[in-house]
């Protein structure tokens, strides 16, 4: 009989971690309700193709005194810092740590969030491949393409918020530009995010 009850158990913790009613969580930094796989609670899997990897950052996400005069639901990020900060109005914002350019490929600038997408494939723009002609013309998303888990696109440009699947490169200067974070970080910004964001890059 304790082995059935112990069975029945295991079973109905798989079933709460797979079902999509899971989903929706309190985000344990604000105490709101987040649609989607957010907040800080680490998860076995994500919805999509793969079967997604935690990931650990050096750099916790946390709520922070931000005094930026910036609109609430704005985006800025600190290369110098190797930092984001997802605004949250009142004198605060939520921090996470980032990969940001290696040194020639660093950038500044306000843009918009254009297109957010999920397990995103991945194409190399034209100056990449110039660069790394080796590199495959498509990828398509997973937990082993290079734009992880989500992606939020900045306008026209070739630059994006995205996942990684090289945790071990946040808070460093290796990226071609894009601004990296991990999976879990991304996931957590995206459900945050909406399209049409101000996303402000500082140096």
């Amino acid at each position: 009989m304790r082995h059935v009850a112990l069975t029945l158990a295991a079973l109905v913790g798989a079933a709460l971690v797979a079902s999509p009613a899971a989903a929706y969580e309190i985000d344990s930094l604000t105490g709101q309700s987040l649609m989607g796989w957010g907040g800080t609670r680490t998860i076995a899997a994500l919805p999509g193709p793969e079967v997604y990897r935690p990931q650990a950052s050096a750099v916790a996400r946390q709520v922070v005194r931000f005094d930026g005069g910036h609109a609430p639901g704005t985006v800025v990020v600190s290369t110098s810092q190797r930092r984001l900060y997802y605004v949250l109005g009142n004198g605060q914002a939520v921090q996470y740590g980032v990969g940001v350019g290696r040194p020639g490929f660093t950038w500044s600038g306000s843009m918009h969030v254009s297109m957010k997408r999920e397990w995103p494939d991945w194409r190399p723009p034209a100056q990449m491949l110039k660069r790394r002609p080796d590199l495959p013309r498509h990828m398509k998303g997973g937990v082993d393409n290079p734009l992880g888990a989500r992606a939020m696109y900045l306008g026209s440009s070739i630059y994006r918020i995205h996942g990684s699947n090289e945790p071990e490169t946040i808070g460093q200067a290796v990226s071609s530009g894009c601004i990296r974070m991990t999976n879990d970080d991304v996931v957590d910004l995206y459900n945050r995010v909406r399209v049409g964001a101000r996303v402000v890059v500082q140096r």
